[in-house]
């Protein structure tokens, strides 16, 4: 193993978020959100910046705009034209008079962040893939900007350690960064966490995650690409099937999985990982896994299991387990309510709750607009790093310490990416002949 040398990164020296302060932020997210009305410090209307105009873009754009009386989306960004055009209109249908982002503020190509950030917007919504997030993230919070940036932080470990530093210059500057990990803001996910950290299930003594689902977006045949279309543009337009730019299926999806189970740790990070994965469906020329399978040892000898899988035509659901002692705690998916059963029963009785993805943005603008600024930067850190522990692991065949993974030097996205440069495709990695770097 090429493990390299160098100041060794402590797992508790690097969580410091506890977890009773997400479970905290939820609740209050019942209670309502300050308006520019209430006398809240910053009353001014804020300019918002969007850059990644795909799907979860225009939705995270969409709840911005929803969060609070007095915002406008005043400038957007993407590396392609159609999908800025198709997300203003859209954003258009449901919010008119919110959205204020004329032909000089709608910018396309790979600088177009940085002209987003440059014509005077106070929050930004970074929604890109995740291989351009810890670049992006730097820019705007070197730039003075609040962010909602989208899970996860970055696909290899440089890019990672990249976002750490930001968050904590973030803080410095006291600026608001909320991260897309939106189950953190369920409201019943928080009342199921109390009762698990309060040991209603006793001792935490495993966890079993299963995100199964199929192929978000598959390959095209090689010869379905367009005469002239140069490799760049060629792999971000099926960005999802190429490692270096959304760190393949356990680092961008299952992470919410993998987030769940931190959360249920305390943000206590595992010691070590083994894992298996591999690709049974033919992916053409793309280079991720469609399976994984990643077992983590945690200090007091707490196992965590995780199993993902992105194949058509087969079982599909997401479902968390977590077994104490004393009981047993189930999640049951994305809108199912948290369960406890054994020696003491609960299940969530209270009234219907606010959407977790709007609860994210409306915290955000709250935060803001009462000046005391909201940072997710160490948990949303150490989650992606977990993800990427674990592709680690299947990708080498290897036992990965938290310390190797954190201290990896592998970089997967190139510093200075051009339009028409060549990008060769990575070979797919093979468990035992891929060496960890």
């Amino acid at each position: 193993m090429n493990h390299q040398s160098g100041t060794s990164s402590s797992r508790r020296e690097f969580v410091k978020t506890s977890s009773a302060a997400a479970i905290g932020g939820a609740l209050v997210s019942q209670l309502g959100f300050p308006s520019i009305t209430s006398g809240a410090t910053n009353s001014d209307k804020l300019k918002i910046g969007l850059i990644g105009c795909g799907g979860r873009g225009t939705g995270a754009a969409n709840q911005s705009l929803n969060a609070d009386s007095n915002v406008e989306l005043y400038a957007m960004g993407d590396v392609f034209e159609s999908q800025l055009d198709k997300s203003i209109k859209a954003l258009k249908a449901n919010h008119e008079s919110k959205v204020n982002v004329p032909k000089e503020r709608q910018f396309i190509g790979l600088d177009a962040y940085r002209k987003v950030l440059d014509c005077g917007v106070d929050v930004v919504v970074l929604t890109t893939p995740p291989g351009f997030r810890p670049t992006h993230f730097k820019a705007a919070i070197d730039a003075g900007k609040h962010v909602f940036l989208e899970k996860p932080m970055a696909t290899d470990a440089p890019g990672l350690r990249s976002v750490m530093a930001t968050a904590l210059e973030a803080k410095q500057k006291k600026l608001s960064v909320v991260a897309g990990f939106m189950f953190r803001y369920d409201v019943v996910l928080g009342e199921f966490m109390k009762q698990i950290h309060d040991g209603a299930i006793g001792d935490i003594r495993a966890i079993f995650g299963s995100y199964y689902t199929g192929p978000v977006k598959p390959m095209p045949p090689a010869e379905n690409r367009p005469p002239g279309m140069g490799d760049v543009e060629w792999q971000l337009r099926n960005w999802y099937n190429f490692t270096w730019i959304c760190g393949d299926g356990l680092v961008e999806q299952a992470v919410h999985s993998i987030d769940k189970m931190a959360w249920v740790m305390k943000d206590v990070m595992p010691i070590k990982a083994v894992a298996v994965g591999g690709r049974q469906s033919p992916n053409n020329e793309g280079n991720i896994y469609d399976h994984f399978e990643v077992n983590y040892e945690f200090p007091g000898d707490v196992r965590g299991f995780l199993v993902h899988r992105q194949i058509s035509n087969c079982f599909g659901g997401v479902r968390d387990q977590i077994m104490g002692t004393k009981g047993l705690g189930v999640i049951g998916g994305r809108r199912s309510p948290g369960e406890i059963t054994g020696e003491k029963n609960w299940r969530y009785a209270g009234p219907p709750t606010p959407d977790m993805y709007q609860i994210e943005h409306n915290e955000l603008y709250a935060g803001i607009r009462s000046g005391n600024p909201i940072n997710n930067g160490d948990r949303m850190c150490t989650s992606t790093m977990m993800a990427l522990m674990g592709r680690m692991a299947a990708y080498t065949g290897a036992e990965i310490t938290w310390e190797q993974a954190l201290n990896s030097q592998e970089r997967l996205v190139l510093e200075n990416l051009t339009w028409d440069m060549k990008l060769p495709i990575a070979p797919m990695a093979i468990p035992g002949r891929t060496k960890f770097i």
